[in-house]
């Protein structure tokens, strides 16, 4: 049934609205709100954090400002445009419709599985050797991962090696 739900929904982005970018063009500017999701349709994007780059992304179908949208809370990452972009534009109350809740929350669980694995490959690279700051990292990495995320603070997303 899910699967045919979030199938059907992706059928619908072809009548969604169309928001285009160009090289070096800011989409989504960290802190900003813009009650968009943006469902990557052609191009390439980097993801930036607190002038970190945190990915690049060219996958049809990406989805961008669904945290904002999820959490009620400013973007959380800078998204500029390294070639020219499309974006189907949802606005967040679609993910009322479980079709597109559905596909949304199975973007962010690869996500989550994505970042596992590139968790346990970093813990087993260090794992013998003395606690550092990557070791600290991954521990908060395994809280955070670990938490069901409410009853987090929004701050412990940030670095603190003291923590």
């Amino acid at each position: 049934m899910w699967i045919e739900a979030a199938a059907a929904f992706e059928k619908s982005l072809v009548a969604l609205p169309l928001a285009v970018y160009q090289v070096g063009e800011t989409i989504l500017a960290q802190g900003s709100r813009t009650d968009q999701l943006l469902i990557l349709r052609t191009g390439n994007v980097v993801v930036v954090k607190d002038g970190i780059e945190i990915a690049r992304v060219s996958d049809p179908g990406a989805v961008f400002g669904e945290i904002s949208a999820l959490l009620d809370c400013p973007h959380t990452a800078e998204v500029r445009a390294l070639a020219s972009c499309q974006f189907h534009v949802v606005h967040p109350a679609a993910l009322q419709d479980p079709a597109a809740l559905f596909y949304v929350a199975t973007v962010l669980a690869r996500r989550i599985d994505g970042a596992n694995k590139a968790l346990v490959e970093l813990t087993s690279e260090i794992y013998e050797k003395p606690p550092s700051v990557i070791d600290i990292t991954i521990k908060q990495l395994q809280k955070l991962l670990g938490a069901s995320g409410a009853d987090l603070p929004h701050a412990a997303y940030s670095y603190n090696p003291l923590a």
